[in-house]
């Protein structure tokens, strides 16, 4: 039986995860993480038929008074990190869906994860056809010597760009850098109208109501 929490187990997609963890014979859900609910009982809050499942307010608190074995991760890039690495360190397995998370910040989750012969799943999107997007992606850019990404989504987005076109802007730095026809310095105008770049690929968030996918 593995152990499971969830952090961020209350909101749109986390407590679509707990109902799916909950549904699993091979899974137990011991508890979720939500600043908003703490102290109350996820199936209340939930309207679940299920037992008795504590919500804490911080990752801390969890690790000090239940046990688990993995820790899905899905909150916001602003406490993220913190919770990834609270539970390496105290020999948690991770996955994590939390968009946002940088190079950087990955970088050290590595880290710690290595130096705990621990392991982490980084899942930035869960969608099969962005899966695919991706993949197609990386065969066009083996052979188009100019590309960017149009990273569209809805309005109260926070982090951008979103965690999907930062792997996707990695992932094609990583097979080639496209071509720059005008180089910064050469432009006129408002320089930031461009986008921002990242590992060399120019990116450009769009933030609207109606736009809920990534292209």
């Amino acid at each position: 039986m593995i152990k499971v929490f969830i952090a961020g187990g209350t909101g749109w997609a986390g407590s679509e995860l707990s109902k799916a963890v909950l549904s699993q014979e091979d899974m137990q859900l011991t508890g979720v993480l939500s600043r908003k609910h703490q102290g109350e009982d996820l199936g209340k809050v939930l309207q679940l038929n299920s037992g008795d499942i504590p919500i804490f307010g911080t990752i801390e608190d969890a690790l000090d008074k239940i046990e688990f074995d993995v820790l899905v991760e899905y909150t916001k890039p602003d406490i993220a990190k913190h919770n990834i690495l609270s539970a390496l360190k105290r020999n948690k397995k991770v996955v994590v869906g939390t968009s946002g998370l940088t190079a950087d910040d990955y970088a050290e989750i590595a880290k710690v994860s290595n130096e705990q012969n621990s392991s982490v799943l980084a899942v930035g999107n869960f969608a099969l056809t962005v899966v695919l997007l991706q993949k197609f992606a990386e065969m066009a850019a083996r052979h188009i010597p100019n590309f960017e990404i149009i990273d569209y989504a809805h309005q109260d987005k926070i982090d951008s760009p979103s965690g999907t076109a930062r792997e996707l802007a990695y992932r094609l730095s990583q097979i080639q850098k496209p071509t720059v026809y005008v180089s910064e310095d050469e432009l006129h105008g408002d320089k930031a109208s461009r986008g921002a770049s990242l590992d060399g690929i120019q990116v450009h968030s769009v933030r609207l109501p109606g736009h809920t996918h990534f292209n």
